[in-house]
């Protein structure tokens, strides 16, 4: 096709700078060199229609193989995908089944725990009130003898300064202290005793709100681990169970 090409250029470039014939459009051309370029273009052009024919048909050949390459890479990368989506899915599959098999794990010992806390707490409750309550008896059991003791002082007082007139003012008066000092002892120890008892009921209540603080965490933290589980896709990697024994530890 080049040598066609080069071939019209010359003739252009002859006809250019032909020598122009007076008073007409025309001109005069060297007539040998124009026939030997008009028989070199006849020559070079059925080789050339060839080798476009060719191209042409190579084209065709080539389109072929590249509309077969690419349905062939095409089906492969199919077939990958399907493959790779497959193994995700087992994966997944096997991640989830874990994750529920140590969130069930880790609730049945958070159970386990909430209950011995539980056990715990009542054991100490039952034993604080049992030794509460023997404390008030026997402080209740002193009182009621040092008030019966002054009591009969008081009275033994009073009898033996009877038989004496001149004292028997003196005797009421002394008899009446003693037996409100009687009375003032038995108050205090009285006191005494229910202060002491609150007290220790009061130890018992702040360790059945620290048990009972205890369980309520497990369980909220239970809750909140069941949710990330659920909705958020970053719960198996931020390094905690989801569970209260988070909390209980």
């Amino acid at each position: 096709m080049y040598r066609v090409f080069e071939s019209l250029d010359a003739l252009v470039t002859i006809v250019e700078e032909a020598r122009s014939v007076p008073m007409t459009s025309n001109c005069v051309v060297p007539r040998g060199d124009v026939l030997e370029l008009l028989d070199d273009v006849r020559e070079a052009i059925p080789g050339e229609m060839d080798d476009a024919q060719d191209v042409l048909d190579r084209r065709d050949a080539v389109v072929s193989e590249a509309e077969t390459e690419a349905e062939e890479t095409r089906t492969a990368a199919n077939s990958e995908a399907e493959e790779t989506l497959q193994n995700a899915r087992t994966e997944a599959e096997r991640l989830v089944a874990e994750a529920q098999e140590e969130a069930a794990r880790t609730l049945a010992e958070a159970r386990h725990e909430a209950e011995r806390a539980v056990a715990e707490g009542r054991r100490q409750y039952a034993e604080l009130t049992d030794r509460s309550r023997d404390e008030a008896e026997r402080m209740s059991h002193a009182g009621r003898a040092a008030h019966d003791r002054l009591v009969a002082d008081g009275q033994n007082e009073q009898t033996r300064l009877v038989s004496q007139a001149e004292v028997v003012r003196a005797s009421h008066a002394e008899a009446g202290r003693i037996v409100d000092a009687a009375h003032a002892e038995s108050d205090r120890l009285r006191r005494e005793c229910d202060d002491y008892v609150d007290t220790t009921l009061g130890e018992l209540e702040t360790t059945l709100n620290d048990a009972l603080g205890v369980v309520g965490r497990g369980r909220s933290q239970l809750w909140r681990g069941q949710y990330e589980q659920n909705y958020d896709p970053g719960y198996a990697q931020n390094g905690r169970s989801g569970t209260g024994m988070d909390l209980i530890d």
